[in-house]
């Protein structure tokens, strides 16, 4: 059967749009970019304005796809609140090529500054530096029917897929850096992203697909802290073992050892720095294999293998960091299946970017706004307001209850 057509998006389903008029003056700076190579000077959609209809199409769930944009912006409503001109598609499909997407890290930036520490669970005092999440995601993009037959013709899919190299600082709950490259590997793995990305006065929170001992000694050299989780294969020798406490113990640490780890013989294939290697136990399991085009990772023996430079911390913070590891994990899920970045408005690799960044902007703006960390229920309730099925009184009735629910949670910790 064919698919019912969408129905054009009207005014009535449209609302809510006073707010980005908080929005605008942050976004403004970003007006007259690309417009140097405009030589006959008729522009007509500028970054800003592009900026605020993404940002309208990320938070209404009424329109669903870059054609829906371009109804939204025939509105007189979204026109005059927006203060941007009708967009033509081929505007917009231009948009995301012509204008510079590192322009919107500097106002992420500077969202971030705004935003407030999450109070930090006070065992982690000891950590150094931002306790930073390291992880990717793949994105794929069904690009358009011709277009797709010629790469399975050529490559043998008609898929394309981008990684996003993510920073997740878990202290204010928000990204602080992505990079969107192709998945191809090569200097485009994530280890070599990071890499090249390194900064100082960091404690970096990484998986085993990271393991790298060249890496190690990078962040090392560059003054900051790993704690990774290794291969379960990984080849040491024990040098120290150390006690553990009934703390440890009690966060499943069996072991706590310094430890001398990789090939004898390859200087450059071994830490320059001393490895303490922590072990947990937990649940073993198998790996399932690739599900409908996803992966589920591979199996564990049921032992964590945690290598860190911190040799001063205790193994029970070890522990306590590498679980902190998961928020990469919950954000990821905000931002692909909450923020609708599971559909890209265009499959270049600049305009990915531009649609992610607007993303974490809209992150950070919720939560300046309300205070708190996104979740899925506050989403949920701007989602309604902006669509026309919620009113702005039972939106900050909503907006109300946030604050007491978080307090009574720290009562009853």
């Amino acid at each position: 059967m064919a698919r019912k057509q969408r129905q054009e998006v009207t005014s009535r389903e449209i609302t809510g749009l006073k707010y980005f008029d908080k929005l605008a003056p942050l976004l403004e700076r970003l007006h007259d970019d690309a417009c140097e190579r405009d030589r006959a000077g008729n522009r007509q959609l500028h970054y800003d304005e592009y900026c605020l209809l993404i940002l309208l199409y990320l938070f209404n769930p009424v329109v669903t796809s870059l054609r829906g944009l371009q109804q939204a912006s025939e509105l007189s409503k979204v026109q005059k609140k927006l203060k941007c001109p009708r967009a033509a598609l081929g505007s917009l499909s231009e948009a995301a090529t012509v204008f510079d997407a590192d322009r919107l890290k500097e106002i992420i930036a500077e969202l971030g500054e705004q935003l407030q520490r999450v109070e930090r669970d006070p065992r982690l005092k000891a950590v150094p530096g931002a306790l930073t999440a390291v992880d990717g995601s793949l994105v794929s993009a069904l690009p358009r029917v011709m277009e797709a037959s010629w790469l399975k013709a050529q490559t043998g899919s008609g898929l394309v897929k981008w990684r996003l190299h993510t920073h997740f600082e878990v202290d204010r709950s928000v990204p602080t850096r992505i990079d969107v490259t192709p998945s191809d590997g090569g200097e485009h793995d994530e280890r070599a992203v990071l890499e090249r990305t390194i900064e100082p006065d960091h404690t970096y929170v990484l998986d085993r697909g990271y393991a790298k001992f060249l890496l190690f000694n990078r962040i090392v050299a560059a003054r900051s802290s790993y704690v990774c989780r290794v291969r379960d294969n990984s080849v040491y020798e024990v040098l120290e073992s150390r006690p553990l406490t009934e703390a440890d113990r009690a966060l499943n640490v069996l072991s706590d050892e310094i430890v001398s780890i990789g090939h004898q013989g390859k200087a450059e294939a071994r830490p320059d720095h001393p490895v303490r290697l922590v072990i947990i136990r937990t649940s073993p399991h198998t790996s399932r294999g690739k599900c409908g085009g996803g992966s589920t990772g591979p199996g564990s023996d049921g032992y964590l293998r945690i290598a860190t430079n911190l040799l001063d911390v205790p193994a029970e913070i070890i522990a306590l960091i590498y679980i902190h590891r998961w928020t990469i994990e919950i954000f990821f899920r905000w931002l692909k299946h909450v923020l609708g970045c599971r559909h890209l408005l265009s499959h270049s690799q600049n305009g990915i970017e531009i649609q992610t960044y607007c993303a974490i902007i809209g992150c950070m703006l919720i939560s300046l706004w309300t205070g708190r960390k996104p979740t899925l229920r506050t989403y949920e309730m701007i989602c309604h307001y902006f669509s026309g099925l919620a009113s702005e009184d039972e939106l900050l009735a909503h907006l109300a209850k946030l604050e007491p629910q978080e307090q009574t949670r720290s009562q009853t910790r």
